[in-house]
């Protein structure tokens, strides 16, 4: 999985807020392409074709890539790493476990998520695998700046939304960059 692109460009000066701009690679959203979806808050994880599951990773500049990372991508702003290590030797590998214990999927990536992770602001009373593929659809998304800082701010219960283009390319925006933008 590689990194999605927020929305809107990071202010340099200070990385925590979002400028007007928009990303050059998610001007179609404006256009009015893709479908705005939910953003789960928890940590991704990916089922691959030979039954294998894999914890997303990042890996900061200078730090060794645990055994069995596979790099995805390097993100030139900040020098790490994005990528895929086994899931068994991910710190939340027993919090994994409980979530697939007796069940199938297919593959994919999913949002693991449940009490021990990010401080459950999903609110789930177990561990969980949320298929991305699968996750909500919103309809009343706005495709402006202040438009769409009001719609995550009026929105406390979501993350965030991520578009999905129909070629494939993904954007994003969390609520916490509105938060930030009101400062």
């Amino acid at each position: 999985m590689q990194k999605i692109p927020t929305l809107f460009v990071r202010d340099p000066d200070d990385l925590r807020r979002v400028t007007r701009e928009v990303h050059p690679d998610c001007a179609w959203v404006l256009a009015g392409e893709g479908d705005p979806t939910r953003k789960y808050d928890g940590t991704c994880v990916r089922l691959d074709d030979a039954g294998r599951w894999w914890a997303r990773r990042e890996v900061k500049p200078g730090k060794a890539a645990p055994t069995g990372f596979v790099a995805v991508q390097q993100d030139p702003a900040t020098g790490k790493t994005v990528g895929w290590e086994p899931i068994e030797q991910s710190s939340f590998v027993k919090f994994f476990n409980e979530a697939v214990a007796g069940q199938e999927f297919s593959p994919g990536t999913y949002e693991l998520c449940g009490p021990k992770l990010n401080g459950n602001p999903e609110a789930y009373e177990g561990h969980r695998l949320v298929r991305h593929e699968t996750a909500e659809v919103f309809d009343d998304v706005p495709r402006d700046f202040d438009g769409l800082m009001a719609w995550l701010l009026a929105h406390p219960e979501f993350e965030g939304i991520v578009w999905h283009h129909p070629d494939g390319r993904m954007a994003k925006l969390k609520r916490r960059d509105a938060l930030a933008s009101q400062s």
